[in-house]
């Protein structure tokens, strides 16, 4: 039995969502609206341009407001009112966090802190989704293992370590100002590399792939034999959701940290997925492998064991990773035919 995301659930329900122009904030947010929700977005500008955010004219369909996560007595004005939030600003890149590591910890640690000390006044609060990152694990570089929600938290880089350190946070608020989740379900949400169209962010495999076909150049690949769980953005934004709901109707029993990755069979090396990614775009797309020996470090292996999710929230992936990336590429032709986008995107959350 799998449980599948209640419209009439989130019909009229008042949703915060931090870091709403982001990639996966702004899927969130549209498929909310979708469903009826009243969602307002709390975040600073779109991080890309072209960005989904505002090739979906998402500003008009919600209420979106321009706010920094770091900003305490902002973030206090704006979470007044909202039943259900769902935590995803962030600084989310792992190469731009070697870049930028005070703006890094600041925005995912302190930026953490503040939500959940803005929320201890708030009387209206059902539930509370962190959404951090299947990095956060101590990884130990091993292919045969699959990280449960047990596992020690790490994190080799600064974003990374800066997420590992986000749910730390969580778990300290939640036990010393939530009663453990007794009346407000707090819990964090870890998934796996997620790709789908709208995603125009640098250093990424999909975007880069894109920008590759667009400029009419071979694409670059870094690592070619770096695995890692694979998924369709729609896939853990479904748990997110699910979780929500399990949240608000027993808050204390879902109060936890909660895997949202593929099927083992999800984790693909990154040539892997070009390599699909290529053939169901056109045959004649090209790549080149093209290392660099004073790359800063990233993980080779990372895999997530999703099976709590399954078992607890009757939640599971839908999409393959060939489907994953065959969705993706629907949609980014889609984007360089100029055709109707709020209309796929809308299509494609219906058929998920």
């Amino acid at each position: 039995m799998m449980k599948k995301v209640s419209k009439n659930f989130w019909k009229d329900k008042k949703v915060l969502i931090t870091g709403h122009t982001g990639f996966k904030g702004s899927w969130l947010s549209f498929w909310l609206n979708e469903m009826g929700a009243i969602v307002t977005g709390y975040a600073l500008d779109p991080p890309t341009n072209p960005s989904f955010f505002k090739l979906l004219n998402l500003k008009s369909k919600i209420k979106s407001v321009y706010g920094d996560i770091r900003d305490l007595n902002s973030v206090k004005k704006h979470v007044k009112g909202a039943e259900i939030i769902f935590h995803l600003a962030a600084q989310a890149l792992v190469l731009e966090s070697y870049n930028n590591p005070v703006e890094t910890y600041t925005t995912n640690i302190i930026g953490t802190v503040n939500l959940f000390e803005a929320c201890r006044e708030q009387k209206t609060l059902k539930a509370i989704i962190n959404v951090t990152t299947d990095k956060c694990y101590k990884n130990r570089e091993k292919p045969e293992i699959a990280y449960k929600e047990s596992e020690p938290m790490g994190g080799f880089d600064p974003y990374s370590n800066s997420k590992a350190c986000s749910e730390l946070v969580t778990d300290s608020y939640r036990k010393s100002f939530f009663n453990s989740g007794a009346k407000i379900g707090i819990a964090t949400a870890r998934a796996g590399n997620v790709i789908g169209g709208g995603d125009f962010a640098y250093d990424r495999l999909i975007p880069d792939c894109v920008r590759g076909i667009m400029n009419r150049q071979k694409i670059i690949i870094r690592n070619p034999y770096s695995t890692r769980p694979w998924q369709h953005v729609l896939d853990p934004l479904s748990g997110y959701l699910i979780l929500a709901e399990s949240l608000c109707k027993s808050p204390k029993e879902f109060s936890e940290g909660w895997n949202f990755g593929p099927k083992e069979k999800g984790a693909k090396s990154v040539i892997e997925v070009v390599r699909t990614f290529c053939k169901l775009w056109d045959d004649e797309v090209k790549y080149q492998i093209k290392k660099d020996p004073r790359a800063r470090h990233e993980a080779s292996y990372l895999r997530l064991n999703s099976s709590k999710a399954q078992k607890k929230l009757l939640w599971k992936p839908r999409w393959d990773s060939e489907t994953a990336v065959r969705k993706t590429v629907e949609w980014y032709k889609a984007y360089l035919n100029k055709e109707n986008l709020e209309k796929l995107t809308s299509v494609q959350i219906r058929s998920y």
